[in-house]
Parts: structure tokens; C-alpha cells; sequence
């Protein structure tokens, strides 16, 4: 189903196409969460409500065209009206439906819908804003499609790569760990179906897509993907196997799955080699930079406690000047020392130089502890990149093995198949030569 929407203004310019009579038949459906109970009212409710806002375009109007000889009862239509207000954000919005029935050029009468909501929020006042319409207006479409088995249209194909041979190492990781939906795994072969009208371009689409065309085992069309799991073209694509046949035509010349399966082997291996490079030298570069920044903190640190210990000596200085200079000399210092002042200066004195060398150590323990800290967390860091790095390396490893033992499983099976036929053929020509060594001359003696 084609869905073309815009934001406009224009409620009774609208009202009046949709009404029109060139139509062999419209139909109002619904009128909902509007007073009015008619077409033309309901836009005009709408436009007054919306002068209370600075919205000039206040109605979303979207058109729903079904493929060509489908057949779409109101229940269809009404459930893709619900997912565009859904998708869009306008749940609960006025909304009217009309119906059209149509002839078209060919003489055939078609229906379609128009489908038209208030774009304005009555509790709030402001208009409700639709970012990238078109594209979620696809994606409706594109669901549209799948759910009900029709053709996908060139305009709705998904031209993204997903040859795994041109993943990144983080798509390839992020593809092992996400469950292939069978949806999309549908929807990629109605998209290659749909660009293509050739057997190369049909096979170019379904690389890009993570899939090989190979020659079925039982006489079929059937594309590989990188598990090694076997798809039947007709069957995914949607379509009759008479139209594959005759859009790919020899099926001999196709590979076997076993020689798809070892092609697939053969190129996933070689990736898998290159990312395996790609890790060791992210781990030599992070190494690297690690020792950077193990150097750089080391320097950084050594200056803090240098900072820290020509702070401590200025205060030290200072304090000791200031507790000598309350011990009051000459005459004055003779009558401290008479009554007993002095010694009790000498001695808060003392206990003020050992607070301060308490201070000290505390102040140098709790910057050693955040050093501490800094540093150990470096090395986490580091650790955890190691462990990256190496549970990169053995889940790639573990791949590598799976292909290697798909491309030979594939090779065993292929060798299999051709020396069944070998024998097949040895054994139909055994009779036809014992047949002619009786019919022939006999030998001279």
C-alpha cells in the first residue's frame, strides 16, 4: 500500500477534492472527535481552533493506495490509518476517513482511502510537530507489504548494504549478538526481487543483502546466507516460481549450494582474518597509547608531590618563624621566664610543630591514595582492554573454525554428489557394453 501524506492548510479547498464528483463513489466513513458531522464543517471546526495557535498548516492528509488487484476491505484500511496515527504521534487526534472508487485508465475500478487529522492538541494548544513523515510513512508501507504478501515496489526497497563482507568489526559483533527477524529477512528478498530484472542484478541484490544465489538441491532457486542456511527465492521473495524461472533461465548455470556454501566459506574466512588483524592492531595501539598515558600521569603525579612538598616547606617556614617569635628575649623573655610563661610558650609550641607534621603526613597519605586510585584505575582500564581485545580474538577464532568447517563439510558433500554421479554413470554404461560384446562378430581364432 502506497501512503502519500502532507501537512497542509486549505481545509475547504480539501473538502471539496475529496468530495468530488469525477469519483464513481465516495463514501465518509468516519468523523471522529469533531462537533461538526460533515465533511466540510469538520475542516472548518478545525481551522478555527487552530487561530488560537501560529499553525498554518493544520491538517495531516495522507492517501492509502493499495497494489494494483489487491483486494482491501475497510477493516485493512482503517488498521493502516491506525498505525500511521500511531507512528506519527497523532493517536487520538479528529480524524475523518473517506473512501474513493475510482476507474482508471484500463477501465478498472480501484478503491482508496483518504485519511485526514487535526494536526492541533486542544489541551495544550500547539500544533503537534510530524519530523520525517515520509521516511515512517515508508516504513508503515514497507510493514503493509510483508503483513499482507504483495509485491514490494521498487520505491520501497531497502538499497542498504548488509554483505556481511563489508561489516565493520562492530556491525559484525552487533549482528552475531541481535536474532535475525524473519521479517526483514522476507522484506530483504522482496527488495532484491523488486530492483532487479536479471539473474546478475537479482545475484548482485542478494549479496548486498548477505545472501548468494545458488541452485537448489531438489531442482529449486535458492539463495545461501552466511550461516549456511538454504532460502527459497519464490517462497521469501513472494512471488511464483515460474516467474523466477523464467527471470534467472538456466538453472544449471547457477553454482550448487555446496559450491555457494564454499564460496561463502572462502570470502567469510578471509574476513574474519582481516578482522583478527584489525584487533591486533587496536591492542598494539591501545598498548601504545596506554604507555603514553602511564608516562604522562607518572610525570603529572611526581609533579603534584613536588608541588605538594615545596608547599609543606614554605608553611613549615612560616609557622616555625611564628612560634619563635612569641618567645619573647631580653628583659621581657628574663620575666616569662620567672613566671613560668615561657615554658608554657616552648611547650604549645611543641604541640602545635607536631600537629603540623600530622597535618603533613595526613595531607601526603591523601594525596598518595589518589595517586593510588589514578594509577589503578589505569590499569583497570588497560585490563579491560585486554580482555576486550582477547574475547574479540576468541570469538573470531570460533568463526573462522565455523566457516572453516562449513567450506569443508561443503567440499565433502560436493566430492560426494559427483562421485554418486560418477557411478551412476559407470553403472548405466556397464550394460550397453556388455550388450554390444554379444550382438558384435565374434573374435577370429
Amino acid at each position: 500500500m502506497i501512503l502519500v501524506g502532507n501537512q497542509r492548510g486549505g481545509g475547504r479547498d480539501l473538502a471539496q477534492h475529496l468530495m468530488k464528483s469525477e469519483n464513481e463513489r465516495v463514501e465518509v466513513a468516519e468523523l471522529r472527535g469533531f462537533v461538526a458531522d460533515d465533511l466540510d464543517g469538520a475542516f472548518r471546526e478545525t481551522y478555527a481552533i487552530s487561530r488560537g495557535t501560529r499553525c498554518q498548516q493544520y491538517l495531516f492528509s495522507l492517501s492509502l493506495n493499495p497494489p494494483k488487484g489487491a483486494s482491501v476491505s475497510n477493516e485493512d484500511f482503517e488498521r493502516a490509518a491506525a498505525k500511521v496515527e500511531v507512528k506519527l504521534g497523532l493517536t487520538g487526534q479528529p480524524r475523518a476517513l473517506v473512501y474513493h472508487e475510482k476507474r482508471g485508465d484500463d477501465g478498472e475500478l480501484r478503491r482508496h482511502a483518504h485519511a485526514v487529522w487535526s494536526r492541533i492538541n486542544v489541551d495544550e494548544m500547539k500544533a503537534i510537530p510530524l519530523p520525517h513523515s515520509k521516511r515512517k510513512l515508508q516504513d508503515v508501507a514497507r510493514d503493509l507489504h510483508l503483513e499482507h504478501g504483495w509485491t514490494m515496489p521498487r520505491g520501497l526497497a531497502v538499497t542498504g548494504a548488509r554483505d556481511p563482507r563489508n561489516f565493520t568489526l562492530a556491525e559484525w559483533q552487533q549482528a552475531k549478538r541481535a536474532k535475525e527477524d524473519p521479517r526483514e529477512i522476507k522484506a530483504a528478498f522482496q527488495d532484491a526481487w523488486a530492483i532487479s530484472d536479471s539473474k546478475a542484478a537479482l545475484s548482485h541484490a542478494l549479496q548486498e543483502r548477505g545472501y548468494w544465489l545458488a541452485r537448489g538441491d531438489r531442482r529449486g532457486y535458492v539463495a545461501v546466507d552466511r550461516h549456511g542456511e538454504v532460502h527459497n527465492i519464490a517462497k521469501r521473495a513472494g512471488v511464483k516460481t515460474k516467474e523466477v524461472r523464467e527471470r534467472l533461465g538456466d538453472m544449471e548455470a547457477l553454482p550448487s549450494v555446496a559450491e555457494a556454501k564454499i564460496e561463502i566459506a572462502c570470502a567469510m574466512q578471509a574476513k574474519m582474518e582481516a578482522f583478527q588483524r584489525e584487533v591486533a592492531e587496536r591492542e598494539e595501539r591501545e598498548k601504545q597509547e596506554a604507555e603514553i598515558r602511564r608516562a604522562a600521569l607518572k610525570a603529572r603525579q611526581e609533579e603534584q608531590r613536588k608541588a605538594q612538598r615545596e608547599a609543606a616547606q614554605r608553611r613549615a617556614q612560616a609557622e616555625e618563624n611564628e612560634r619563635e617569635r612569641r618567645i619573647r628575649k631580653g628583659l621581657a623573655g628574663l620575666w616569662d621566664r620567672l613566671r613560668g610563661e615561657r615554658k608554657r610558650q616552648v611547650e604549645r609550641n611543641r604541640l602545635e610543630a607536631e600537629e603540623a607534621r600530622q597535618r603533613e603526613h595526613s595531607e601526603r597519605q591523601q594525596l598518595t591514595a589518589v595517586q593510588l586510585a589514578q594509577r589503578r584505575e589505569m590499569v583497570r582500564e588497560r585490563a579491560q582492554q585486554r580482555e576486550t581485545n582477547n574475547a574479540a580474538k576468541r570469538d573470531l577464532t570460533e568463526d573462522a573454525k565455523v566457516f572453516q568447517r562449513m567450506e569443508a563439510d561443503a567440499a565433502a558433500e560436493r566430492n560426494a554428489r559427483r562421485e554418486a554421479f560418477k557411478e551412476r554413470r559407470r553403472t548405466e554404461e556397464r550394460p550397453r557394453r556388455r550388450g554390444r560384446s554379444r550382438d558384435g562378430p565374434s573374435p577370429e581364432r
